[in-house]
């Protein structure tokens, strides 16, 4: 089974791909008793495939490259770190003021577009790129940046820090009830969190589309009590989101995955991280009373 994450769900650490996926094995922990590790993980060393004519003793699996903690870590630093740098250089680069807010707006949405593209791409290579991932995360920066400086300016000046600090929030209340096995990624939480997920996809194209051909807001999902209510429900999907990926992390982790694919789990959490700061800048927004 694959991820609700874009990249996961193309690459992702599943069963099919070569690495760990959701099924009553991982559910209770680990492999089931008598099954071989060695015959569903094409990563594992198996210790016992000596030659047994030569009466050669078990030796100790060759070290394969494989992705630790510290790997998705370091690349997931090094990812946000771009989005952060150019989230900073388009604030500051780009301003949102009446005689500049035009061009600042077409550049943003431009690189909006660009990272979306370098995603998809990202999504349907059979390997990381991490050229194209952190040019995807300075594309998205620059959005970032741009979209962060005019709700700044024009809705509300404290919006940005308050975003910023309900997302890392978010991570770190995931990362500990995950840890601590209060929360359980099973096949049922994937099911919900995907039904939920394309639900409110859908109701948000829906408005959009509205509000481009009827003007306004359309059906009013992303203004007054019901934005709000679509607020709190986006940073709700988005921490359901970051749980499953902490799940397929920790599976590819334990099933060996090679080195080079903790860029694909950099890539997935930035975007999560992202979805999480945007419905919160949102909310912020709406909270202000003054969208």
């Amino acid at each position: 089974m694959r991820s609700s994450n874009p990249v996961f769900s193309r690459r992702g650490f599943s069963r099919d791909n070569g690495y760990a996926g959701f099924n009553a094995q991982q559910q209770a922990g680990g492999p089931a008793a008598g099954t071989n590790p060695y015959a569903t993980n094409p990563y594992a060393t198996n210790p016992y495939a000596q030659d047994v004519q030569l009466g050669a003793p078990p030796q100790a699996p060759a070290s394969t490259g494989a992705m630790t903690i510290d790997d998705v870590v370091s690349r997931t630093a090094i990812t946000l770190g771009t989005v952060f740098v150019t989230a900073t250089l388009a604030w500051f680069l780009l301003p949102v003021d009446p005689a500049n807010l035009g061009t600042s707006y077409g550049i943003g949405i431009g690189a909006a577009l660009v990272a979306f593209v370098l995603a998809m791409v990202q999504s349907f290579k059979r390997k990381a790129s991490p050229a194209l991932i952190l040019a995807y995360a300075a594309f998205e920066g620059v959005f970032l940046g741009v979209i962060s400086s005019a709700v700044t300016t024009y809705v509300a000046a404290g919006a940005v820090p308050q975003a910023v600090l309900g997302t890392m929030s978010v991570f770190a209340g995931v990362l500990i009830a995950y840890k601590m096995r209060w929360i359980r990624v099973t096949r049922r939480f994937y099911g919900f969190v995907m039904a939920a997920a394309l639900g409110f996809v859908l109701l948000m194209a829906v408005n959009m589309l509205f509000a481009v051909f009827g003007g306004g807001d359309g059906l009013g999902l992303r203004s007054g009590g019901l934005g709000i209510l679509f607020g709190v429900i986006g940073i709700i999907l988005g921490a359901c989101f970051l749980a499953l990926d902490f799940k397929q992390v920790e599976d590819g982790i334990t099933y060996g995955a090679p080195r080079e694919e903790s860029w694909l789990a950099a890539f997935g959490l930035t975007m999560t991280l992202v979805w999480i700061y945007l419905e919160f800048l949102r909310l912020v927004s709406i909270l202000s009373g003054d969208d």
